[in-house]
């Protein structure tokens, strides 16, 4: 699979998982703050979230970035693919500002800017990377004849 069709899989991905993200946080904050940490209150929480339509869209939308994380991993070495994810901090940010009206302050900023150069670094070490030579075929003969 050429980097191409990796990279663009991995932002589908990221789409996926920040959609589901947002939509976790809003279900969330429909459902109210969590009080207390004891068996009563989760179990509440549990009963809400799975009425919660934002929370189930969260959850599917998850189960999508999942799905091409799988995909991805099936295609690629983990040292390139996994530092990659981290990209959905930056897509995450963005998609909080927009959709849910967070305020991002310049450090946070700074830590974005710093997520992207790591990702772009690591892309372009996957674009230098020798490429392997495929192993020549296996002949029909028998050895030593």
């Amino acid at each position: 699979m050429t980097l191409l069709k990796l990279l663009t899989i991995l932002i589908v991905g990221l789409i996926f998982e920040s959609i589901g993200v947002v939509l976790l946080k809003k279900g969330m904050n429909q459902m109210g703050e969590i009080t207390q940490v004891n068996v009563p209150e989760v179990l509440r929480m549990v009963k809400s979230g799975v009425t919660n339509p934002s929370i189930l869209l969260g959850i599917f939308f998850e189960a999508l970035f999942f799905g091409c994380l799988l995909i991805l991993m099936s295609r690629s070495q983990i040292t390139f693919l996994w530092p990659l994810t981290a990209l959905s901090f930056v897509f995450s940010t963005f998609a909080a500002m927009w959709f849910l009206q967070e305020k991002v302050s310049g450090v946070r900023w700074a830590g974005v800017v710093c997520i992207m150069i790591g990702a772009a670094l690591i892309s372009y070490s996957e674009h230098i990377r020798p490429k392997e030579e495929p192993a020549p075929p296996a002949s029909s003969a028998a050895p030593g004849k």
